[in-house]
């Protein structure tokens, strides 16, 4: 049987990442990259789609906990006989990755089961498994994977085991490195050097970090597990670390989440802006102008972690998904997707970068207006919105909304930074989109605004209206719109999108509450002037975190489960942005509808 989704704690080295679930079993990591094929895919079937587990035997309590400010991951396990630590992390990558393990032994003699199968492409492939000098090779295709440990190990019915003792003071490696299986494999790796390696490095990157202090913990993991899911070599920021792990249990809302999404953009950017990293805004901000350069009638809506544009979308059948939530599907059709929103997002990025000092080249504003030229002659068709509906095109009020975002911050541009613009035409766009968005997004009967014009359906993207700077919060329209969501999109204290029985989006109805618009609410009640009915969200929203702090995209809130890919990016994101906002004058939510 699965383990919940808040049972796995993430361990990585900022190319990919693993899933190490409670009970001690790796099930689920990609290798080489985040989007590679996975080795470890139990997360989406059972055992014999790849696993590694590694804990004692018997009925041991287990309790974790990550090492102060870092990704390496501590499991003690205590029984009668006596207690055993199990170290997990992914060190900091130099030639191939490295995933090591250490069995520590703290108390008494304890005995413990390793049970390693491996099985590539998402647990389709079987390698052939030989011995080697301290340990074994796996070859498949073009992976290789290499286990060192001083323990026997044996081979039964395609997988790889062992049992063995551990005892006071005794110390147990497991070390297992891909590489390309047309080389030979790296030199071996000192486990424990590489263990204290990685919590130096992990504690250097995360002391900078400027958080207040009654949060300052929970900030501090939120982005540590941002760095995490950073793709090192290019600065792109995943999404999630999965795939299609439902966003309603048993259902079909499974999405590949292993790409980097437009609509993150600027929320990340403050983020890490307003925490003290600038480097990794710096880095994502090239990730972004990279990925986009092109024909401006082009631009995506996500793309891979080096920027990759085709992303096609498949099913694998022989996977029967997580807790039976089928189809499993790698890559995102979405990617083909119309939405305006993403044009906002990327001239509000560069504006802002432009704010805190990010130069880049003068090339960059040339392709911004390449964007606002393109976005003039073609906003008004209708879009799928930011929640990528896979029903019909409308005229969604977000995304109108976010045209405006868009050419607002071209015209800042020129204002405060003395670019070449078309500065009149702009502004009188500016006003038009303005004034269509109020006339034909809101609806006066409902004291709100609405999904999409013509329409009398809510939509949380909604939120984000003040948070931009279209309308104060105080604006009455923006206050009723508040409400109305309140009234109707929040389910035991938490957001929902839309209504997925009312929206027509193409999926059979059915999906948990949307974190990230959740902490959209609360920057709404601080803006407000309700910053205590903020703080309680903001506390409802941190005890949904699992024991090592970690959140997915949705909380089911009858099955009082998370729910969707994990960790979520955009959860974090949200985190540490309405934390910002509860603890400073001006956080990011002033200060974005403000500049």
């Amino acid at each position: 049987m699965t383990p919940p989704i808040e049972d796995y704690a993430l361990i990585g080295d900022c190319h990919t990442a693993a899933l190490v679930a409670r009970d001690g079993s790796i099930d689920w990591l990609c290798l080489p990259r985040f989007d590679s094929g996975a080795c470890f895919a139990a997360l989406l079937g059972a055992e014999e789609h790849g696993r590694w587990l590694l804990r004692p035997r018997g009925d041991l309590r287990a309790r974790r906990a990550y090492r102060e400010s870092t990704l390496v991951l501590e499991t003690e396990w205590e029984g009668p006989e006596g207690s055993v630590t199990v170290i997990d992390c992914m060190p900091p990558r130099t030639i191939e990755p490295d995933l090591v393990r250490i069995v520590i032994g703290r108390r008494g003699r304890v005995s413990m089961r390793m049970q390693l199968i491996l099985r590539f492409d998402y647990g389709s492939i079987a390698p052939w498994v030989q011995q080697m000098d301290g340990g074994i090779r796996a070859i498949a295709g073009p992976d290789a994977l290499v286990l060192r440990t001083p323990v026997a190990l044996r081979g039964e019915d395609l997988t790889t085991v062992a049992e063995f003792d551990v005892a006071e003071g005794e110390r147990v490696p497991f070390v297992l490195t891909w590489h390309p299986s047309n080389e030979p494999p790296p030199p071996p790796i000192d486990a424990d050097r590489a263990v204290e390696l990685s919590a130096a490095w992990w504690r250097e990157w995360a002391q900078p970090c400027r958080a207040g202090p009654r949060w300052r913990d929970a900030v501090v993991r939120s982005l540590v597990t941002l760095k995490a899911l950073t793709f090192a070599p290019t600065g792109g920021i995943v999404a999630a670390a999965t795939t299609s792990l439902p966003e309603q249990l048993g259902g079909v809302r499974n999405w590949d989440y292993r790409y980097c999404w437009l609509r993150d953009a600027t929320f990340t950017l403050y983020a890490l802006l307003i925490s003290g990293y600038r480097d990794e805004a710096r880095a994502w901000r090239e990730w972004l102008l990279r990925a986009v350069a092109g024909s401006p009638s082009e631009l995506q809506i996500m793309y891979g972690i080096a920027g990759e544009r085709r992303l096609t979308e498949l099913e694998l059948p022989w996977l029967p998904g997580y807790g039976g939530a089928k189809p499993v599907r790698i890559g995102n059709a979405a990617s083909r997707q119309l939405q305006w929103d993403v044009y906002g997002e990327v001239l509000d990025t560069m504006h802002q970068c432009r704010r805190h000092g990010l130069e880049g080249a003068a090339s960059d504003w040339a392709l911004e207006r390449a964007l606002m030229e393109y976005l003039e002659s073609a906003w008004d068709q209708p879009d799928e919105g930011i929640w990528e509906v896979r029903g019909p095109r409308q005229a969604f009020t977000h995304s109108r909304m976010m045209v405006w975002v868009a050419v607002d911050r071209a015209i800042k541009s020129i204002e405060r930074f003395g670019l070449d613009g078309p500065l009149d035409r702009w502004r009188a766009l500016r006003a038009a989109v303005h004034d269509e968005v109020c006339a034909k997004g809101f609806d006066p009967t409902l004291n709100a605004f609405v999904q999409a014009y013509g329409s009398r359906l809510l939509d949380a993207s909604l939120l984000m209206m003040p948070l931009v700077g279209f309308l104060p919060a105080t604006d009455p329209r923006v206050r009723g719109t508040v409400a109305a969501i309140e009234r109707h999109l929040v389910r035991d204290g938490f957001v929902a999108r839309y209504s997925t029985s009312e929206t027509q989006d193409g999926l059979p109805p059915g999906e948990g509450a949307f974190l990230a618009c959740t902490f959209w609410l609360a920057d709404n009640l601080i803006l407000l002037g309700r910053r205590a009915e903020a703080e309680r969200l903001f506390e409802r929203l941190l005890a949904l975190r699992n024991d090592v702090g970690l959140l997915s995209e949705e909380y089911d809130v009858q099955a009082r489960r998370l729910v969707g890919n994990f960790p979520q990016a955009f959860s974090h994101v949200g985190l540490v942005n309405t934390a910002h906002n509860l603890a400073l004058h001006e956080g990011p939510a002033d200060d974005r509808r403000r500049h």
